[in-house]
C-alpha cells in the first residue's frame, strides 16, 4: 500500500513510525512533514490546509489511504472532498469533525443526548458576558469557540482573570473568528484522562489511556499549551471507569452522530475529568491527540494499518486491541517563548546520542533540515519517548534522552508522569 500522512508534528512522525511497521505498507508520503519524517518517508511540500493540493497529489500518486493528522483540515472537510473521488481517507467528516471545530456545538450535542459534562452558557456579546462572569463563583473556565490550537482555554481564578481573558478572546480577538463566540462553564476538579477510540460509525474500540500535561511550567502551573508531555496508561483503577467511559460518553456520542445523520468514523478524542460525580467531558478531538499519540501507539501491538482500514471500511466489530504491558512517557521539549512568541532557527544537536538510549524515540514536531543541520521551527520542537518496566523507569529512561539534546532556549518540564508515581501502571 501506498500512504499519505498530513501533518507536520510530533503526532504525525509517530504515526508514519508507526505505519512503517505494517507489512502492508509498501510506501509513506508525508505533507509537509519535517526533519525527522523526512528520514522514514518522502516528504512532500504541501501544506496540511490545501486540500485541492492534497487531492491532487493523492490521485496521482494512486495513493490508497490517506491519513489525517492535525483538526484543520478535518474541520475543512478534506474527508468529503477525498470521498467524492473515491479516494480512502482515516478520519471524520466535516459534519462530524464539528465536535471539535466548534465548541458550542460540542457542548449543546452532548446536551442533547446526556453526556456529562461542565455546566456552561454560551454568549457572543463580551459585556453580556462580562455581566455573567461578575455575579458568578469562581474558579470559571472560558474557551473560545472555534480553532485555536489548544490554547484557547483560559481557566480564570477570579473576576479580574476573568474579564482579561475575555477582553483578549473576544474584544482584542486574539484567536480571530475562533474567539467570535465564548463558553463560560463550572471548572470540574478531579484527574484529567485521555480516551482515545477508532470508530467506524457504528462500532468503536477503545485505544488505552494516557495523560496530557496541558500546562507549560512543572506543577501545572502558566498559561494552556498544546502539552508539554503525556505517559501512558494512565494511573488508577482505570478498568472500572473505562467500562464508564465507553457506555456513558464514547457510545453516546457515536450514537448520537448516526442519529444526527453525521456518523462518527476515525479517532474520537475524549478529554475526561474524573470528579467525584464520576467521569465528565472537558472536551472532544476528531483525531489523534499530540502529544498523547507518542505515548500511546508505541504501546499498540496491533498493525495500526489494519486498525484505521477497518474504521474506513466498518469493520471495527472485528478489531481486538492489544497492549504492551510496559509503561510509556513522551516529553516534550520547547522553544524559549512558547506558547507565546518563540524563537526559530535554532541549531540542535545531540539527537543521535538521545536516540542511542535503550528505548528511546525521538519524535521530531517543530524541525527542518538546512545545509545539512537539524534547525528549530516551531514551538513544541521534539517529543522524546520511552518505553519502562512500570512508569519509573520510563521516566527516567526518557530524560536520560532528553539530557542529550541542546539547543539554545530549550525548555521542558522535568516532572512529565510524576502524578503516576507509586501507583500501579500496568
Amino acid at each position: 500500500m501506498k500512504i499519505l500522512v498530513i501533518g507536520s508534528g510530533g503526532r504525525e512522525h509517530a504515526l508514519v513510525w508507526k505505519i512503517l511497521q505494517s507489512e502492508r505498507v509498501r510506501e509513506v508520503y508525508c505533507a509537509p512533514g519535517n526533519a525527522g519524517i523526512g528520514e522514514l518517508a518522502e516528504c512532500v511540500n504541501i501544506k496540511a490546509d490545501d486540500i485541492a493540493g492534497l487531492l491532487h497529489f493523492a490521485k496521482k500518486e494512486k495513493i490508497d489511504l490517506t491519513v489525517v493528522g492535525p483538526e484543520v483540515p478535518l474541520v475543512l472537510g478534506i474527508v468529503n472532498e477525498f470521498e467524492k473521488e473515491n479516494l480512502m481517507i482515516f478520519g471524520p467528516s466535516k459534519e462530524a469533525a464539528r465536535l471539535e471545530g466548534s465548541k458550542v456545538f460540542s457542548k449543546e450535542f452532548m446536551k442533547r443526548h446526556n453526556i456529562p459534562t461542565a455546566d456552561f452558557k454560551v454568549f457572543d456579546d463580551v459585556k453580556a458576558a462580562e455581566a455573567y462572569v461578575s455575579d458568578s463563583r469562581f474558579p470559571l473556565v472560558i474557551k473560545a469557540d472555534g480553532l485555536a490550537s489548544g490554547k484557547g482555554v483560559v481557566i480564570a481564578k477570579n473576576f479580574a482573570e476573568a474579564k482579561t481573558a475575555l477582553d483578549e478572546i473576544m474584544r482584542q480577538k486574539i484567536f480571530g473568528d475562533a474567539g467570535r463566540r465564548v463558553i463560560i462553564e463550572e471548572c470540574l476538579i478531579g484527574e484529567e484522562a485521555s480516551i482515545l477510540a477508532v470508530g467506524d460509525g457504528s462500532n468503536f474500540a477503545l485505544l488505552d489511556s494516557a495523560q496530557d500535561h496541558k500546562r507549560i511550567f512543572d506543577g501545572d502551573l502558566g498559561p494552556n499549551t498544546g502539552g508539554m508531555g503525556a505517559y501512558s496508561p494512565a494511573p488508577g483503577g482505570l478498568r472500572e471507569l473505562l467500562r464508564m467511559i465507553a457506555f456513558n460518553i464514547i457510545m453516546p456520542v457515536i450514537q448520537g452522530m448516526r442519529k444526527e445523520e453525521c456518523s462518527f468514523r476515525g479517532v474520537l478524542y475524549a478529554g475526561i475529568m474524573i470528579t467525584e460525580d464520576g467521569p465528565k467531558v472537558l472536551e472532544f478531538n476528531v483525531r489523534f491527540g499530540d502529544p498523547e499519540t507518542q505515548a500511546i501507539l508505541p504501546r499498540l501491538k496491533n498493525d495500526l494499518v489494519e486498525v484505521m482500514l477497518a474504521s474506513c471500511e466498518g469493520k471495527m466489530h472485528q478489531v481486538r486491541l492489544d497492549w504492551d504491558k510496559r509503561a510509556c512517557v513522551c516529553v516534550v521539549l520547547s522553544s524559549r517563548g512558547y506558547p507565546g512568541n518563540y524563537e526559530k532557527g535554532k541549531e540542535i544537536t545531540g539527537l543521535k546520542e538521545a536516540s542511542s538510549v535503550s528505548s528511546a524515540v525521538v519524535f521530531h514536531a517543530g524541525t527542518e533540515k538546512k545545509d545539512g543541520k537539524v534547525l528549530t521551527s516551531g514551538g513544541r520542537v521534539l517529543g522524546v519517548m520511552s518505553l519502562g518496566d512500570g512508569i519509573e523507569q520510563a521516566i527516567d529512561t526518557a530524560y536520560q534522552a532528553v539530557e542529550k539534546i541542546k539547543f539554545d532556549g530549550c525548555f521542558f518540564r522535568r516532572d512529565i508522569g510524576a502524578k503516576a508515581m507509586g501507583r500501579v501502571e500496568t
